[in-house]
């Protein structure tokens, strides 16, 4: 099969002709029909890491079965749609059957090292951790998935809920836009955003912020002057060292911080400043597959509309350009292989 490859930090990726994947027990192979490119895609290839050279990655992706392994689920077979979690667990611990299987202790990771992504023409999934998509949800929308689900189980982990709330939404990139979307969806009421990029602030307004506010600038009195009030609830979707610190001078007495930004440097704030305002925080990550099928149900019943939120769809030939682009500051929002 034909795939986009990464060998050595500083380099592109390199399309290449790969074995195909071959299902294991309780898997199935499927024909990766969109795979859109994350930030922890981009990071992966800037630190290798553990990571072993010639690493396929992907891991927001949809397709169709091609092929099914032994001991697979009842009801399935060739020529689903699907989408799944990128994670391959037991299929057997009490994580996977609850739809955790991140917290699988044998889990496997789909697309960073572990498994081969979606940046290929084929790839395999655990059918424990797929989801069915209806043939109402394009296979634009279906790769869009994951980042919605991601957001979503931010969102799911707010204490007190969120309606009727002022909200902070840090960052307009696919996380920030996404979980701006959800946090109007479960009746925020305001939503305001902050962000660096003329595009993606604009986007924000179309998936639900109420009001701007300049990155820049003073937010706490820009938010105060579109609210009248200080952020109850801060979703920090960034993920660069000192957000977190930014994040808790932000928040009055009683906020509650998300964080769903991904940071992989070391990172300080200070504990008095958080304990003086008995802030409540808390780090999310990944998903649930309630997640997920939440996120298809919305999609196929035409209550959130996402394709907005793809600005390029590429062909193999034009990917590693595009993927390279992406480490600069861009417009761009969701780039998808088509394979």
């Amino acid at each position: 099969m034909k795939a986009a490859v990464f060998h050595e930090v500083g380099k592109p990726l390199a399309i290449e002709t790969i074995p195909d994947p071959a299902p294991q027990a309780g898997e199935a192979v499927i024909r990766v029909r969109h795979c859109g490119v994350c930030g922890t895609d981009l990071h992966a290839t800037e630190d290798h890491g553990r990571k072993p050279g010639g690493m396929v990655m992907g891991h927001e992706f949809c397709g169709e079965i091609v092929a099914l392994g032994k001991d697979t689920p009842p009801g399935w077979k060739e020529g689903d749609r699907l989408t799944a979690l990128p994670f391959i667990g037991c299929g057997k611990c009490a994580a996977c059957l609850l739809g955790k299987p991140w917290q699988c202790a044998t889990r496997l990771i789909i697309g960073l090292g572990d498994v081969g992504g979606g940046f290929a023409e084929y790839t395999r999934v655990h059918l424990n951790s797929a989801v069915r998509l209806p043939d109402s949800v394009s296979w634009k929308a279906g790769a869009l998935t994951e980042p919605l689900a991601v957001s979503l189980h931010g969102v799911r982990a707010i204490g007190n809920g969120l309606a009727g709330k002022n909200v902070l939404v840090i960052g307009a990139g696919p996380i920030g836009l996404t979980t701006t979307l959800w946090c109007s969806f479960f009746g925020a009421r305001h939503v305001i955003v902050s962000e660096l990029d003329p595009g993606r602030a604009q986007m924000a307004l179309r998936y639900g912020a109420t009001g701007l506010v300049d990155a820049t600038g003073d937010i706490g009195a820009q938010f105060r002057e579109l609210t009248g009030a200080a952020p109850e609830l801060i979703m920090e979707c960034v993920g660069v060292p000192g957000m977190i610190a930014k994040c808790t001078e932000l928040a009055p007495y009683g906020g509650e911080i998300i964080v769903v930004g991904f940071c992989a440097q070391p990172d300080t704030f200070m504990p008095a400043f958080a304990m003086a305002k008995e802030l409540s925080m808390k780090f999310v990550i990944a998903q649930d597959k309630s997640d997920f099928q939440f996120v298809v149900d919305m999609m196929g019943a035409g209550r959130v509309d996402v394709e907005g939120l793809v600005t390029d769809v590429l062909t193999f030939e034009q990917f590693p350009a595009a993927f390279e682009a992406l480490r600069k500051p861009t417009s761009q929002c969701k780039i998808l292989l088509a394979p």
